[in-house]
């Protein structure tokens, strides 16, 4: 049977480890006030950050795909672990040794499969690296001298080498107690005729590592003429290894590129490297495909898509590379940033551009110059004959429809005067009304049976969250944020769950029925089964959750938590009271408007005794309320 993890080791790495320095692993996050910050949701496409995180509570969650939970939960759901792989790896980080319990621990057994396959690439990276100093590798250290990198280069991008044999690293990995199965699945062997042998062998080995750092696969560059492989291959689809999911040097550049809100994109392993020794640390690369989608939400979540993002395309000169800076213009409209496109002198990459010129050239190369936009459009306009009025056009019937994809009204009118100067058409209003038309017509197409937009939150109120739509699996009607009373009872909770010093001991002598909201109501109960607010201590916020009856109330919860107070100022004693008494206040006045029915229902017939009772009990709350208008939190 497979060993659970020590209660107490779990709860030691969810301490260890800060949810900031985890989250931001993988996009930019910036202060959102109140202790809080936010970032582009890694779960959904957005365009506005939704994404909050509470450093000081552990939590995370998102306003727009209602996605949130902890440090752990935000490993698991977007790295596709289970809960144990998770602890393994943050344990790891930390620095943590785990305890196994119901009979100890036997690697290989009980951690996970994404765990075992991240750890076999992990050994096969170290086994490369060392292989990179036999006799057999020096070709691959002659290969990488030629083109300008030394053994501290390779040690920084943890080249390597694979020797040619059939099975070094098969039998390598299987000294380390790793299973056929493992290795075949992992991508590093494949089936042989007498079992199975290393996939990549004789070639000079780059490993790609995802986000976080972790290796997931390998490049391969072709070293000898008796290979009659490609010149360069990469792993396999794996579980853990997509390639349209993964930018080499993305570990590398991450926080530079969220640092300077630029990236720029190559096309090979080395033009990466040269690229970095040169000083531009935010190039990457793909990983033998197109840029594409995938590749774009890494980079936003980075770039927060924020008005100075830039990012810079480069491509050689010949036809594939304007080939693939058309393919990436297709995508362009997917960034906010603004996209460039950088092609060096004489067609060379950046590999060649740093042997030839130098350091200084290759950072002149990054240089934003020529707008993605205007590239393509040459391109598309270079096909035709722009002497002859048929050739003119020819070209605008194919060059307006890429012009009224850009969103922004403001670019899209510059770049249409632009593409009429580039045709030579003097009638520079044609072109721009031409343009105009065609995007209201994809506008329109879009409301009439285009997908829904996200929704987004106005400027100035808070962004769309549990409090503006039906909780799912909570019954009750849908909760209004701009409803008053459960706007301020939304606020109580939230100070109960983010600040309980400021609302107890008070808070914990209020009634479930004091909340109207049928959710808020349940988030109460949470409460009070934790402990109350008066019993909030490190413990205190992961008691409420673990006392929510479902994921969906646990989800409220978390959004609770990490949704920013709707003050401007750091909440006080002044600021609690305010929230503790419109709650009071409200439950009062609900409980006088029910008294004056049953009164008007009793009538004159009614029972003295039980009218004078009822009547006594709406004289108490009469003066209950004018106390709380008059004298605030001192009359609770």
């Amino acid at each position: 049977m497979a060993g659970r993890i020590n209660d107490d080791d779990v709860k030691a790495v969810r301490d260890a480890v800060p949810i900031d320095a985890v989250v931001s692993e993988y996009l930019q996050l910036r202060n959102a006030g109140g202790g809080n910050l936010k970032g582009l949701c890694p779960f959904h496409d957005e365009k506005s950050p939704s994404f909050h995180v509470s450093t000081a509570k552990g939590l995370y969650h998102c306003f727009g795909c209602q996605e949130g939970g902890d440090t752990v939960d935000f490993i698991m759901k977007i790295d596709h672990l289970s809960f144990a792989e998770t602890i393994e790896r943050l344990a790891a980080q930390a620095g943590i040794t785990l305890r196994y319990e119901e009979g100890g621990y036997t690697p290989g057994r009980q951690q996970g499969e994404r765990t075992r396959l991240v750890e076999a690439h992990k050994a096969a990276a170290g086994y490369y690296i060392e292989q990179l100093d036999s006799p057999e590798a020096e070709i691959g250290r002659r290969f990488l001298a030629e083109r300008g990198f030394d053994q501290a280069a390779a040690q920084h991008f943890g080249v390597g080498y694979s020797p040619a044999g059939w099975d070094h690293l098969t039998r390598f990995l299987r000294g380390r107690g790793f299973t056929d199965k493992e290795l075949i699945l992992s991508g590093l062997s494949q089936d042989g005729r007498r079992g199975p042998i290393d996939r990549f062998r004789g070639r000079l080995m780059w490993p790609i590592r995802d986000i976080s750092g972790e290796v997931v696969g390998f490049g391969a560059r072709k070293l000898r003429d008796d290979d009659n492989g490609p010149k360069y291959l990469n792993t396999p689809e794996t579980p853990i290894y997509k390639k349209g999911q993964v930018l080499y040097g993305i570990d590398l550049a991450k926080k530079e590129i969220a640092k300077s809100s630029r990236a720029v994109v190559v096309e090979g392993y080395t033009d990466v490297m040269a690229c970095h020794l040169a000083g531009v640390t935010t190039a990457i690369a793909t990983c033998g495909t197109a840029f594409g989608g995938d590749h774009i939400k890494i980079l936003r979540r980075l770039l927060m898509d924020n008005g100075s993002a830039r990012v810079i395309f480069t491509f050689d000169g010949d036809a594939a590379g304007q080939k693939a800076a058309l393919r990436a213009f297709e995508d362009d409209q997917k960034f906010a940033a603004e996209t460039y496109i950088a092609i060096a002198p004489d067609g060379m990459d950046p590999c060649e551009l740093r042997l030839a010129k130098g350091d200084t050239a290759v950072a002149d190369l990054a240089e934003p110059r020529t707008p993605l936009f205007e590239f393509a459009l040459r391109q598309i306009v270079s096909r035709y004959a722009l002497e002859t009025p048929a050739g003119r056009a020819a070209a605008l019937d194919e060059a307006a429809p890429v012009v009224a994809r850009i969103k922004n009204s403001g670019a899209q009118h510059e770049v249409a005067v632009q593409l009429a100067g580039m045709l030579g058409i003097l009638d520079t209003q044609f072109v721009v009304r031409r343009v105009g038309q065609l995007a209201r017509w994809a506008r329109e197409r879009g409301r009439d049976g285009g997908p829904d937009q996200s929704r987004r939150a106005p400027r100035g109120r808070a962004p769309v969250s549990e409090a503006e739509a039906p909780a799912p699996g909570l019954r009750g009607p849908a909760l209004n944020l701009r409803s008053p009373a459960h706007r301020v009872e939304r606020e109580l909770l939230k100070l109960a769950l983010q600040r309980p010093d400021l609302v107890s001991p008070a808070f914990d002598a209020y009634g479930i029925d004091e909340f109207t909201a049928p959710p808020y109501v349940v988030v109460r109960r949470c409460i009070e089964d934790a402990g109350g607010a008066a019993a909030h201590d490190d413990g205190y916020v992961q008691r409420v959750r673990e006392a929510a009856p479902d994921d969906t109330v646990r989800a409220m919860v978390t959004e609770l938590i990490v949704e920013p107070l709707h003050t401007r100022r750091d909440p006080d004693e002044a600021y609690a009271g305010v929230q503790l008494v419109a709650v009071r206040l409200a439950a009062v006045n609900q409980r006088i408007t029910e008294i004056r029915g049953t009164l008007q229902r009793l009538g004159p017939r009614a029972d003295p005794e039980h009218l004078a009772a009822v009547q006594n009990e709406l004289w108490v709350l009469q003066q209950y309320g004018q106390s709380l208008r008059e004298r605030g939190y001192a009359a609770l």
